[in-house]
């Protein structure tokens, strides 16, 4: 699975790795050569007295240190870059793909494991990238070069490395596989952490108000010691790792200088060929722990990289209209042009949520056309707020379909999608910025004059004029500095800045005391005039006037008409009005 997540994002880097892996071999070409020209210092230099031959031989050591200094530090730079580029591009991929996804996709994942999937596992693989870069591509040339330049100073010596070598790899290799589980865990505990401080940030209010303070830090204790421990359990094998390699290799040093120390006794081999076979075992034990290191990283790398790869193959649905030519035709029906401008159309549909026994919509059908305001009513769980994420393609009907100026929303472009509608959503939102930068989310090229004029439609202005700074007021995350009801203005200001040929409002009115809301229907109905507007309300004095009222009870559609008409012939209505009326208000 990584070699696959990388594959295609490491093809643009081909030339940088390239030089890496040259610049490597140079490095270990250097590094060998290092303890053979410190083999003949000693013997021919210093043991000799030719101080000529220490001179020069230093010189060569020194210059090849210096060689590897320099590939070295080339060699780390562009191994940043280019793991830092790979991480890039894959947090870029998992946030285009979000983007897309509906809010059925969003909810099979969750929240919280998306952000750890785009933040803290793409860290894993690119980290891996990194010491898969600096580490684990010089290694095989430093065991190979090592071994066979061990060999050539003295072979009697280099037999101990058929112990040594098969001891190191056994315990570094049991090391290495059971650092699997344990590197699922930490990903998994880190997405439990996540999900409930999310949890608890988001709703704080309301845990305060029950009291729930200590429930709640039972239950982030709970998930935080569960990542502790996974986290230790993980740790501890990698701190185990270095220990035990090196027990390895300082035995195995031990048995080469008491054998070594009887060869030199005995004029089998010299002082220098000593020194050197020791450098030379120094490097393969060393390369072999430095590769160790990356192979107990892949673990959890493999795990991020899966987690990673579910997000990239998980297709958005609907997927996009693929062909241009078809998109950019298909998007002409939403024009002035088209014979249905605006006209949108239920027919049949049906939506099932993940899990869920029974479907929440079920075979509804209705029609709502420009110049008209068609209002949905019903209880709570009616299905109300699905009806309409259903046009933007926020989720897709299990069955029938739903139709934009005669084109199945299916098969338009987002882009044209976007243009023709705009959503005023049951819980207003706002992104960090000034109110400005949220209005222009309607309309990036919209002037100061026509946020004005839109936030005078939303009975806005008054409140934005009296910020510090007016339109470039800064707003905190979600509008956090603002109340709800202005929150809830500034959203239907953002949807009229877009001038879209249909709106649809969710319950737009349930922040606002009933002088606002009055006003702001008569604006809205002089704006919007010629228009589609679909508006969903649970209060029964937002929708009583509009031209039709369609009555959903549980998931189907119970009636449709005006409101006397629905008084008279839905009981479904009546009753909805009754809850919040009495007989003389509703006549």
């Amino acid at each position: 699975m990584l070699i696959r997540l990388l594959r295609p994002r490491l093809r643009p880097h081909l030339r940088s790795i390239a030089l890496v892996g040259a610049l490597q071999i140079a490095q270990a070409v250097t590094a060998l050569t290092l303890p053979t020209l410190n083999a003949r210092l000693v013997d021919d230099g210093v043991l000799k007295g030719d101080a000529g031959l220490v001179l020069r031989t230093g010189g060569l050591m020194l210059a090849g240190t210096a060689a590897q200094v320099l590939c070295s530090a080339t060699v780390g730079f562009l191994a940043a870059r280019t793991a830092l580029a790979v991480g890039r591009d894959l947090r870029a991929a998992v946030f285009t793909r979000v983007q897309g996804f509906s809010a059925r996709e969003v909810g099979r994942f969750g929240v919280s494991s998306l952000v750890t999937r785009t933040v803290n596992d793409v860290q894993q693989v690119q980290t891996v990238v990194l010491m898969a870069l600096t580490g684990l591509a010089a290694a095989p040339m430093m065991c190979a070069g090592g071994v066979v330049m061990a060999l050539r100073q003295d072979a009697r010596l280099s037999a101990l490395l058929l112990v040594a070598l098969p001891a190191l790899l056994g315990v570094l290799g049991t090391l290495v596989r059971r650092a699997r589980v344990p590197a699922q865990g930490v990903q998994e505990g880190v997405d439990a952490v996540n999900r409930v401080l999310r949890e608890q940030i988001a709703g704080v209010r309301v845990i305060r108000a029950f009291a729930r303070d200590r429930h709640e830090r039972t239950r982030f204790a709970a998930a935080n010691t569960g990542l502790m421990e996974m986290s230790v359990r993980a740790s501890r094998l990698m701190m185990t790792l270095f220990p035990a390699g090196m027990l390895v290799a300082n035995v195995s040093s031990v048995a080469v200088l008491w054998i070594g120390g009887h060869l030199v006794d005995e004029g089998s081999t010299g002082i220098g060929s000593l020194i050197a076979f020791l450098n030379y075992f120094a490097l393969i034990f060393g390369s072999a722990l430095l590769a160790t290191f990356t192979f107990l990283a892949a673990p959890r790398a493999q795990v991020s990289a899966r987690r990673v790869q579910e997000v990239l193959d998980d297709s958005p649905t609907p997927a996009p209209a693929v062909s241009v030519v078809r998109a950019t035709s298909r998007a002409t029906v939403l024009s002035s042009g088209s014979r249905h401008p605006g006209l949108l159309e239920f027919e049949d549909v049906r939506v099932r949520y993940p899990g869920a026994e029974l479907p929440v919509l079920r075979g509804v059908s209705l029609v709502a056309r420009p110049g008209e305001t068609t209002a949905v009513v019903g209880s709570t769980g009616a299905g109300k707020t699905t009806l309409l994420s259903l046009v933007p393609r926020l989720l897709t009907p299990e069955g029938g379909a739903v139709r934009v100026g005669g084109v199945d929303v299916a098969e338009l472009p987002p882009e044209a999608l976007v243009r023709a509608v705009g959503l005023v959503p049951q819980r207003p939102y706002l992104f960090s910025g000034t109110v400005a930068s949220n209005l222009r989310y309607g309309d990036p090229d919209a002037t100061d004059a026509d946020l004005w004029h839109a936030l005078e439609i939303a009975q806005a202005r008054d409140f934005v004029a009296a910020l510090p700074d007016g339109l470039d007021t800064v707003v905190g995350q979600g509008g956090g500095s603002l109340s709800g009801g202005q929150r809830q203005r500034i959203t239907i200001a953002r949807a009229l800045v877009a001038r879209p040929a249909i709106y649809l409002f969710d319950d737009p009115f349930s922040a606002l005391d009933p002088v606002t809301e009055h006003a702001l229907r008569a604006a809205l109905a002089d704006e919007t005039r010629g228009a589609t507007v679909l508006i969903v309300a649970q209060r029964v004095p937002s929708v009583r006037h509009a031209d039709r009222i369609v009555v959903l009870d549980e998931g189907r559609v119970a009636g449709e008409g005006g409101h006397r008409e629905l008084m008279a012939t839905c009981g479904v209505y009546r009753e909805i009005v009754l809850s919040q009326l009495t007989e003389e208000e509703a006549a």
